[in-house]
């Protein structure tokens, strides 16, 4: 049974309450003055609060606003700070959420985050909304100037040098991370990029400090996450729940033959072990959960994600393009009941060829998910070979965009 917000032991500390968006003065009213502070005091709150970032790589908060810093004063340029409302991944709705019913948070962290780095310039990318959140920093009257990005709505899109790029005027493609960005981003100066839902924690800590941030979750993995919740017959929505807190009581598991965690880059968990599992910084990604019922194949789900992570690669390098192509078609046959000769053998094989060997993290993530489901559903995979698929129906249950 999946728990209501309050049964998670946890109100909700980004979220509006009722789902009802909060203007400014509601947001004043709901949270108070925001207190900047002395730039090292407040890198020293970060680093105490155990922030990490909830873009999906759980990096340090406080880690990559040093090195932004110190990248600063050591080239003599200005830093620029990017707030990563992309969310490109089309299981995850958390991001769009937070910046519709939250706005204010969002932008508090990205002058939080602007005075920590010594920013004079801030931009906030996103897919939609534009329109919305222009009004809203028009009536804030921020030290740091923020410009709203529209970004072409593409899975990479948001990943961190795509869209530096962007920003900076080039098209919204990865590039060789060397020197990173936290080095040189937007038009060769440091770039701090920061997922939204970190900024609006990072506005929570320099308001209430780290102490209050830490009465939530574990000792090593302190504070609360956004997760978007798909349960089949179910609209996706959007909780806060803090980390440590068992699976069960987030997804329904009775019923189901699988877990999605952390969305198209994520992993397949079979029920069973997602049963013994709590939400955990490492394996959550962009904040997805999404429970694969018994009737459903996973083969099935899996080879239309990887058609289209394939589809949505930049083709810049040849794990793109050739490779992710290649490990589509060929799991399309796994997904297909029939003979499958050597193909399984196939996927193996090609996916530890591409991995860590792309342009950006695309191809790693791809093959992460591969290797999910070809131990997931192992059991399917040899009913398939065997001409026979146990699902019974043949609704999809993961959201992909109509190929364009």
């Amino acid at each position: 049974m999946t728990m209501t917000q309050s049964e998670l032991h946890m109100p909700p500390r980004l979220l509006a309450p009722g789902g009802t968006a909060a203007d400014l003065a509601t947001h004043g009213q709901r949270y108070g003055p925001l207190s900047y502070g002395d730039p090292a005091a407040l890198l020293r709150t970060v680093a105490a609060s155990g922030l990490t970032g909830r873009g999906g790589a759980a990096f340090p908060v406080h880690r990559k606003l040093t090195a932004v810093a110190e990248a600063a004063h050591r080239t003599g340029r200005a830093p620029v700070v990017v707030a990563n409302g992309a969310e490109g991944e089309p299981a995850s709705r958390k991001d769009k959420t937070l910046l519709a019913l939250s706005p204010h948070l969002v932008l508090d962290g990205l002058q939080v985050a602007a005075h920590a780095v010594g920013a004079g310039e801030a931009h906030l990318a996103v897919e939609e909304g534009v329109s919305y959140l222009e009004s809203a920093i028009a009536h804030r009257g921020d030290p740091v100037p923020v410009r709203v990005v529209r970004l072409p709505k593409r899975f990479l899109s948001g990943q961190a040098s795509a869209l530096a790029q962007f920003v900076g005027g080039a098209a919204a493609l990865p590039s060789y991370q060397n020197p990173p960005v936290r080095e040189r981003g937007v038009r060769r100066a440091p770039t701090l990029v920061q997922n939204v839902e970190t900024l609006a924690h990072l506005a929570m800590i320099a308001r209430y400090g780290p102490d209050w941030f830490r009465s939530a979750g574990t000792p090593g993995q302190p504070g609360s996450a956004l997760c978007t919740v798909h349960v089949s017959g179910h609209q996706p929505r959007v909780i806060e729940a803090p980390f440590g807190t068992p699976l069960h009581r987030i997804v329904p598991l009775n019923g189901m033959s699988a877990v999605l965690l952390g969305g198209y880059h994520g992993t397949w968990v079979p029920a069973a072990d997602a049963a013994q599992l709590r939400l955990d910084a490492t394996t959550m990604g962009a904040g997805v959960l999404a429970t694969l019922p018994t009737d459903r194949c996973g083969l099935t789900e899996t080879a239309r994600v990887l058609r289209y992570l394939a589809l949505q690669s930049a083709g810049q390098c040849g794990p793109c393009l050739n490779g992710l192509p290649r490990i589509a078609a060929a799991f399309q046959t796994l997904a297909t009941p029939g003979p499958q000769g050597a193909t399984r053998t196939d996927v193996f094989r090609w996916a530890g060829l591409v991995e860590g060997r792309g342009a950006c993290h695309h191809p790693d993530g791809t093959v992460r998910l591969v290797h999910s489901a070809l131990t997931t559903f192992a059991t399917e995979l040899d009913a398939h070979a065997r001409g026979f698929c146990t699902a019974t129906s043949p609704t999809p249950l993961l959201p992909v965009p109509q190929e364009t």
